[in-house]
Parts: structure tokens; sequence; C-alpha cells
């Protein structure tokens, strides 16, 4: 073991800077995001640091950094990683999960993290049968490309996808899109996605922060603060609220996938900003509605627990890396990693869309990250 990676503060927020270890840029352009909140893990991986990382993934977690710095994140079915430290046991958005460089090495991180523990009640069990078997997720199981059934969406019907990443988007999967038995541009339907998510995220902070806010103010940060706010103005009958759309939205997600595979889309809403910007207050000039507004390509899966994964696929017109989200259905784990390394394989014969790796020299000349004005804290 190497270590702890950085993160945003109690791993709230994807821009991963804070009051005690400073900002983490990214290894392509160190003024610009890493993403988070795994961002540390994510930048690790891609300098080589560390051949394997773990990460958390509520918003996109696992998945933003991995997009963000040309590596590979999971976000696998709740309980498919046993979590004995969350606070509300039975909530589902939180998961633990792998991160690598390639979907094979992330897979034999992930056959060292499943488990049946009766510690996370989501990790449910039968008796006298192991449910979640390590050797079932070791490597990567094998798929025809040209059997999927295969639903690509730039946002879901509801996020916020600035013009250039729709753009990168349409261009990258019509580099290969042809290969699969049906390529369709469609969405489940994600109605009240924003509300639920923003109403449920606030009762997991809620349930973790509200002490530390009210006793101890001064030593927490402006997304915590904010989190825990914003969930003391929920009542009882917003939260039902929530819950409804989210098993709506849950329903939905069901019926799509009686004739798709998996979904593609981008996994993050916009290119990296400048890690300064604590996080995007607008989108092509359109206010964000919360500061995780922009992760809203990665919370459309958290909130129906599918399993999703980010696989790098060249560079976007910025030069910098572009994250291809799959989406597989629901308990379909195995399909997502095994359609992930296909096309991992697939896409690495060409440079438009192979894993992008960062100049190391380049960032050894460059000026220490630690000598910028605002490099600590969150102003």
């Amino acid at each position: 073991m190497l270590g702890k990676t950085n993160t945003p503060e109690w791993g709230a927020g994807a821009n991963t800077r804070n009051g005690v270890y400073g900002a983490t840029g990214n290894p392509f352009d160190p003024s610009l995001s890493a993403a988070g909140s795994s961002g540390g893990s994510g930048v690790a991986l891609a300098c080589g640091m560390v051949p394997v990382a773990t990460g958390s993934d509520t918003g996109g977690s696992l998945r933003n950094p991995a997009a963000y710095n040309g590596i590979v994140g999971f976000r696998p079915t709740p309980g498919l990683v046993p979590n004995e430290k969350k606070p509300l046991g039975w909530a589902a958005l939180g998961v633990l999960g792998p991160m690598a460089r390639t979907v094979p090495d992330l897979c034999l991180l992930l056959s060292t993290m499943v488990g049946d523990d009766a510690g996370d009640p989501l990790a449910t069990t039968i008796e006298g049968r192991q449910v979640r078997r390590p050797e079932d997720f070791a490597v990567p199981g094998a798929v025809d490309l040209a059997s999927l059934r295969v639903a690509l969406t730039p946002d879901f019907g509801f996020a916020p996808t600035e013009k250039h990443i729709r753009a990168v988007f349409a261009e990258k999967t019509g580099l290969f899109r042809h290969v699969f038995a049906r390529a369709e541009d469609t969405t489940p339907d994600c109605a009240g996605a924003d509300e639920s998510f923003e109403v449920l995220r606030a009762l997991s902070f809620l349930a973790g922060f509200h002490e530390k806010v009210r006793d101890t103010p001064d030593q927490v940060g402006p997304n915590v603060r904010a989190n825990v706010e914003e969930g003391l103005g929920y009542s009882a009958l917003d939260v039902v609220r929530a819950m409804k759309l989210q098993m709506a939205m849950y329903k939905s997600w069901q019926g799509f996938f009686e004739s798709h595979d998996v979904i593609l889309a981008p996994a993050v809403t916009l290119s990296p900003r400048p890690w300064t910007e604590l996080y995007p207050a607008e989108i092509d000039g359109v206010p964000t509605r919360t500061y995780f507004h922009w992760l809203a390509l990665a919370y459309a899966a958290t909130l129906v627990g599918h399993p999703a994964i980010s696989l790098p696929v060249g560079l976007d017109h910025r030069g910098m890396p572009f994250g291809l989200q799959i989406v597989g259905p629901r308990g379909g784990d195995a399909k997502v990693l095994a359609v992930a390394a296909a096309l991992e394989r697939l896409l690495a014969g060409d440079p438009r869309t192979a894993r992008p790796v960062p100049d190391l020299a380049k960032l050894k000349a460059a000026v220490p990250l630690r000598e910028s004005p605002g490099f600590m804290g969150f102003g």
C-alpha cells in the first residue's frame, strides 16, 4: 500500500482541493482541475505512481476523475463492494470502487474488493451460498460487440452538457458505433433526476456532518456546509417526493434495458476548467442549479443503482482527456466490464481514441503548483 491520495474535504465536490493538502492539478495541464472526489487517485494513476487505486462514488467521484485524467473508473452496483462505514446503511447513492489505467487491471483490483459482508446491509446474501465471488470479476469476460443493442445519449435528456462535449461525443462514437448490432440515439426517462438527487444527497450529508457543522462550523468548508444547510431545509414530504421520483426513474430504466444492452454517454458534462474555480457556476452561459449540477451525467446512473464505468477515449478538442461512460443494466457489472474491455481493445489502435498519456517531462519542468495563488483552501 502506497498511502492516501488527495480528495476534496470529506469527498464533497468534484474539484480536488482543500485547506490541508491544497489543490491537485490535472497532469495534462496543471492549471486545470483533476476532478474528484477521487482526484488524487486519478492523477497518481495517470502519472504512473501506482498501478491501481481505490475511490468512492456518489455523484461520479470514481468516474469524473477517471474521465479528466485519462484512466478507468468503475462505479459498481451498490453492495457489490461492501462498505460498513456509511452512516445510512440502507442508502444506495454512495459506493466504493476501483480505478486503474486499463480495464483488466481494474478487474483485478475489483476482485479483491467484492464480498459478502454483513457489515453492509446492501451486500445481501443467500444463506449457505456465496453471492459475490472474487473469481467472477478477476478477469473481464468476453463479449461480441456486434451483438450489442446500444443506446447513445449526450445528456440523458436532462444533464447540462456543454456544446463542446456534445460535439466530441458525437465525433468519438461516430468512429465506432457501426460495430454494434444496433446503435440508437435515445435515452431512458430521467424526469425529476435533479430534484431527487439533490434531496437524497443532502440526507447523507445530514447523517454524516450535521453535528460537525453545528458544533465546529469554522472547521468545515463551503461544500459540506451547503449540503447540510440544504438538508435542514427539506421536509419529510420532500424526502418522500424524492424517493418517489427515484422509483419512477428506476422503473423506466428497467423497461428501457429490455431492449438495450448498454448506454453510452459522456462521463462529464464539460471539459476541465481551472482548479481555482471551485465548481462551474454556469455551462454555456446557463447557471447551474447547485455546485454539483455539472455532475448530472454521472448521477443519472447513481440514482437507479446501475453499474457504470468511465473509459478514456482519446482527447477532446481542447487537448484534454475525454471519458466515455458505459452504463449497464441492473446488476450488470460483469457485462459493463466486458463491454469496456472489448471497446478498450478496439480503440487502442487508433490515436484518436487510444488512452492518452501525460507528458511527465513537461510536468517536471512546470512551476510547482503549491506556488500558485489560492493553492490552499477554497478561495
